[in-house]
């Protein structure tokens, strides 16, 4: 692989970046706040391809009295670089899902010294983070009252019941692991696995542990559940 094809992939490796960036296509590999570097560091990738492309193409005619008829033959393994390029471009893969969910254990909440109120409304709006923490961690205190709306995807555990859950991640998907949240009393849930639901419903203390890690799963008492279309944002 000589120095211009060397560009080429580097032109393609920026323009998947921007593609990405540009696009929602990004939400499904890091958080929503890294969109700016993503967007710097395609370009800054492009811009180096073309100028290398540039710098090359002005030295060929110095660089003919040096060959001596000699041609340098890189090694083509570097070809399969542009593999994952091209995956990104053609064939982008899905958020992390009910797949990742049922392999991993539920993420190990910290607890925290003071809870705030809840969302004004009612229902109040809370991500099952959120939930899970108050309702573990401050015995459901701060959850007394109150009804609350949560988004996620449904998980099935291995005793065939259906749970809430959504994926955590602090920086991308190569981090993320999945929040789960039982589900009790109400309308029987029973949709597919992977199906994204807005289930609104009450604190209960009912409490699970994870067949996975054995962390603690915190339950929601539904009221009611439908089914939804997954949001720009699948990740918490």
């Amino acid at each position: 692989m000589n120095r211009q094809a060397q560009a080429v992939v580097l032109f393609l490796f920026g323009g998947a970046i921007l593609k990405a960036s540009l696009t929602d296509l990004y939400l499904r590999y890091v958080k929503e706040g890294l969109r700016p570097f993503l967007i710097a560091a395609g370009a800054a990738l492009v811009l180096s391809a073309i100028m290398t492309i540039w710098y090359d193409l002005r030295a060929q005619p110095s660089d003919d009295g040096d060959d001596h008829g000699h041609a340098h033959h890189e090694p083509r393994v570097g070809w399969f670089l542009i593999l994952p390029v091209l995956a990104l471009l053609l064939v982008a893969p899905p958020a992390l899902g009910s797949y990742t969910a049922g392999q991993s254990g539920t993420v190990q909440i910290n607890a925290e010294s003071d809870y705030p109120p809840l969302p004004a409304g009612d229902p109040a709006v809370i991500g099952l983070l959120d939930y899970a923490s108050r309702a573990i961690y401050d015995d459901g205190r701060s959850l007394d009252g109150r009804r609350v709306r949560m988004t996620g995807f449904v998980s099935t555990g291995d005793d065939g019941v259906p749970m809430l859950a959504r994926i955590v991640v602090s920086c991308c998907a190569a981090d993320g692991r999945p929040i789960k949240v039982g589900l009790t009393g109400g309308p029987l849930v029973d949709v597919p696995a992977g199906t994204w639901l807005q289930v609104t419903g009450r604190y209960t203390a009912q409490r699970g542990k994870d067949p996975v890690n054995q962390a603690d799963i915190a339950y929601v008492e539904v009221e009611q559940w439908q089914p939804v279309d997954p949001p720009k944002q699948q990740y918490e």
